[in-house]
């Protein structure tokens, strides 16, 4: 493999990755949003929300993360079809 195909792997792999976090990201909110809606008289799941909202900012910090290591291949991709 030539430095052009292991780049294509790895943005194809970073995409997949980004829609895994978003995925997980909609679910925690989703989440979060139903127990607030339909179960705000549990206190009992108070412990399970706030690990839904670690869960939450932790995924967009590392869909972020994956986001910008994205970018960063896009652009080596980029130079290399100009050169």
């Amino acid at each position: 493999m030539n430095k052009s195909e292991i780049l294509q792997s790895a943005l194809a792999g970073r995409h997949q990755e980004i829609l895994e976090y978003q995925i997980n990201i909609d679910n925690y909110a989703r989440a979060i949003a139903k127990i607030d809606a339909d179960y705000a008289d549990r206190p009992d799941l108070a412990d399970f929300r706030e690990h839904l909202q670690n869960l939450l900012t932790s995924s967009k910090l590392e869909q972020t993360k994956s986001i910008i290591i994205r970018d960063v291949i896009t652009e080596q991709l980029n130079e290399l079809e100009q050169s």
